[in-house]
């Protein structure tokens, strides 16, 4: 979870000669991870904290706020700003069970051999902040719909794979064109999950999805478009309904009012897709494909009962 912000040091403060202030980024993962670590540590002299992310944050003159944010750096003695090694130094001086690296770093040659590799890591920074983002709680999902969007994803990753099997064995022109439109519907319903819900929290078993999407759109494409549509209408028939629970579990929380809006539009391609899939059957399904269909709703249930959990 992330930490809360520190409070912003006032000028006054910044230009204590008692106080060591830090000046951090605190739009950046991986400061603030490391900034909570030290503030839970009680400091051998008074520490002040500046998130310099922050616009409303005074700071010390002689630098641009991009320059802050692109080094760490502390004021110190009320005048002095100190920059990379030499600020990390001036910092664990003030720590208790960091003193023995400043001591370290006071050596001959040291503190120019630690600038060299924060230099280095500074490097590697943009690349690390964006794996540290992507391990952070989703600020747009709130905590206990995490699974549900977890099997959101999984299941439109299943949905576009389903219309792949389709178009691999069905001849059909009309299916053939049925296919490609929800296709491209579902594609855009998984980049907008994918666009809130990182990486990290998505379904762990997105190949079996994929074979299993693609067996459900192949095996009623072998037995011509009456299968098809009412294999579409089984899986959006659950679909919506799965849709509509979250959507109910988000009412009244206007915090999270473009998720629900999201789901609420997905929701009604969804149904438009069932509502076409059954427009387009001539007929109810006889006794062997209503037991196919039931099959493909049960199993459908039973993948979001597993995509919330892996």
């Amino acid at each position: 979870m992330t930490p809360p912000k520190p409070p912003i040091a006032p000028p006054a403060t910044c230009a204590d000669p008692a106080t060591l202030t830090v000046l951090y980024d605190g739009a950046c993962p991986l400061c603030r991870r490391e900034v909570g670590i030290y503030q839970g540590l009680e400091a051998r002299q008074p520490l002040a904290w500046c998130n310099v992310s922050d616009p409303a944050t005074v700071l010390p003159a002689g630098a641009t706020r991009d320059a802050y944010l692109a080094r760490f750096h502390v004021l110190s003695g009320g005048d002095e700003v100190l920059s990379g090694a030499r600020a990390f130094v001036a910092l664990w001086s003030a720590l208790p069970g960091w003193r023995w690296l400043a001591r370290g770093a006071a050596l001959p040659g040291v503190t120019p051999l630690l600038e060299l590799a924060y230099r280095g890591f500074l490097r590697l920074r943009p690349s690390l902040q964006r794996l540290a983002r992507a391990f952070e709680p989703p600020a747009e999902v709130p905590a206990d719909l995490i699974a549900e969007m977890r099997s959101d994803h999984a299941g439109e990753t299943g949905a576009v794979w389903i219309y792949h099997g389709v178009l691999a064995f069905s001849r059909d022109a009309g299916v053939r064109e049925f296919a490609r439109r929800h296709r491209d519907t579902e594609r855009r319903h998984l980049e907008l999950i994918a666009a809130v819900l990182p990486w990290p929290r998505r379904s762990r078993l997105l190949v079996p999805w994929r074979a299993a999407g693609f067996l459900t759109g192949a095996l009623p494409a072998l037995f011509g478009p009456r299968a098809v549509y009412a294999t579409i209408t089984s899986v959006e028939t659950f679909v919506n309904h799965h849709y509509q629970q979250q959507i109910d579990r988000l009412a009244g929380r206007p915090e999270h009012a473009r998720l629900r809006e999201m789901l609420i539009e997905c929701q009604a391609d969804e149904c438009e897709h069932r509502d076409e899939a059954t427009d387009r059957q001539r007929f109810p399904p006889g006794r062997l494909l209503a037991l196919w269909c039931g099959l493909v709703g049960n199993g459908s249930a039973a993948a979001v009962h597993v995509a919330r959990r892996l």
